[in-house]
């Protein structure tokens, strides 16, 4: 299974990057993590609606026919950490590529989240962006230490 997560905007403080090359390449290699950093529409004299449309574009580009697709969305369901095992090992036996996507400054796509295959909430918090790879790649990596009963996740 290769679980890629997609993030809207190419640019991350250097601590953000640290913290989620540290918890990225804790992951075995049979389940394969990798980022896919699509760039920001400029915003200069552009409607909402227009922005979006060229970010949900670039997504797609960068998620390969067939992934199961999980739109990180605030009116998505809420996961506790075991909730997310449990559904990062039902992704695993289903044999699926899985992308989690990330959106910009703005949101994603509502057409996107929409078509997407589940929208899933991190937080009821407005988080910075790099500050939600790092949560996420971290929270990643306790689910699958969950799922091999790993000694990371302690309860």
């Amino acid at each position: 299974m290769r679980l890629t997560i997609v993030a809207v905007g190419q640019k991350v403080p250097d601590w953000a990057q640290t913290a989620y090359d540290d918890y990225a390449k804790r992951f075995p290699p049979e389940l394969k993590v990798e980022l896919k950093a699509v760039k920001t529409e400029p915003r200069a004299s552009k409607t909402l609606e227009t922005l979006l449309s060229a970010e949900r574009a670039r997504i797609e580009g960068v998620i390969a026919r067939g992934t199961h697709v999980v739109a990180l969305d605030e009116r998505g369901t809420a996961v506790t950490t075991v909730a997310l095992a449990e559904r990062l090992k039902s992704w695993q036996l289903s044999g699926d590529d899985v992308a989690i996507v990330i959106g910009g400054p703005d949101g994603l796509d509502p057409d996107f989240k929409r078509a997407a295959h589940e929208r899933l909430r991190l937080s009821d918090l407005t988080l910075p962006h790099a500050m939600v790879r790092v949560l996420l790649i971290e929270q990643l990596y306790r689910a699958w230490s969950i799922t091999i009963n790993h000694p990371y996740h302690r309860e």
